[in-house]
């Protein structure tokens, strides 16, 4: 291959790879309780009430544990980088854990789609908590 056909190429900051990450798991979070709608019978329930999230307090937990990774997006721009490590570790293994544990329990055929969310969203978090328990070393001597 000749050096004019070869593509440039440029290391990506941790912070801003982490961030992207989580902006990605965020919006397959939403796309799949979005489809989810289209389950029969799932719309009927939230008309009368028959739903997941029946009650005030499992609506507010639920609402916070999805602002999590919608916030690490920021977070993992603004933090220093010993929390910001810690945090996208801690994160990074409970979101691949419940994703895993709601992939198994969620499959049946309306909810293929579902089940294949969860898999790319755990894919998504393990990489993050991989790239941030390997977050890169500063040289001692500043180079």
């Amino acid at each position: 291959m000749s050096e004019k056909n070869i593509l440039e190429d440029f290391k990506i900051n941790i912070k801003l790879k982490l961030a992207l990450l989580w902006a990605s798991v965020t919006l397959l979070y939403l796309y799949g309780d979005y489809f989810e709608l289209y389950v029969p019978n799932k719309t009927a329930g939230l008309v009368n009430g028959e739903n997941l999230l029946d009650s005030p307090i499992k609506l507010f937990l639920a609402s916070f544990l999805l602002a999590i990774p919608a916030m690490m997006v920021v977070l993992s721009i603004l933090l220093k980088p010993q929390i910001n490590k810690i945090l996208n570790i801690i994160f990074g293994l409970s979101f691949s854990f419940i994703m895993i544990l709601i992939g198994v329990i969620s499959f049946e055929s309306w909810r293929a789609f579902y089940v294949f969310y969860a898999f790319l969203e755990s894919f998504i978090t393990i990489l993050i908590t991989y790239l941030a328990f390997n977050w890169p070393k500063k040289i001692a001597n500043g180079k």
